[in-house]
């Protein structure tokens, strides 16, 4: 009897545990972030004032080509950008970040993000115009510790 008891209770772990892991794994799947910036940065067509901002992809999981910038409490979207998957050698352990250093007027600019683990990440699409400029400008890499970019300096 103990065993048949086993048993059912293995059989009930395994059963709730499937059940849930999809909602436990609901920021990893559209790879939701929060960051912080201590200055103004800018994505295409808009620049975002200092402040906390979550990055969420949505739309279709398998293209994964959209991201949504809301407001720290998800109540304001900011933009609905599209992304192109960009490349790199090795994951790290939290976001990574690069930004197009700019003149001392101008805002330095999101070119793209990593999701902590992954070698796949999100390049922003700026118009072609802005994109030569940019690929022009020096690249500053934050790796953000506990997702937040308040350390970057910009300098």
């Amino acid at each position: 009897m103990k065993a048949s008891k086993m048993w059912s209770l293995v059989c009930t772990f395994v059963v709730g545990t499937a059940l849930f892991l999809p909602i436990a794994r609901a920021t990893e799947a559209n790879e939701e972030i929060m960051v912080t910036f201590n200055q103004p940065v800018e994505i295409p067509g808009q620049v975002l004032a200092p402040g906390t901002y979550k990055f969420v992809l949505v739309g279709d999981p398998f293209s994964r080509s959209l991201v949504r910038i809301y407001s720290a409490d998800g109540k304001k979207t900011y933009a609905t950008l599209d992304t192109i998957a960009t490349e790199r050698q090795a994951p790290t352990r939290d976001v990574t970040i690069t930004f197009a250093e700019r003149a001392s007027s101008q805002p330095e600019a999101l070119l793209n993000w990593f999701y902590p683990g992954s070698t796949t990440g999100h390049e922003l699409t700026y118009p072609k115009s802005e994109k030569k400029e940019l690929a022009q400008d020096q690249r500053q890499v934050v790796v953000a510790g506990s997702l937040d970019t308040s350390n970057h300096s910009g300098n």
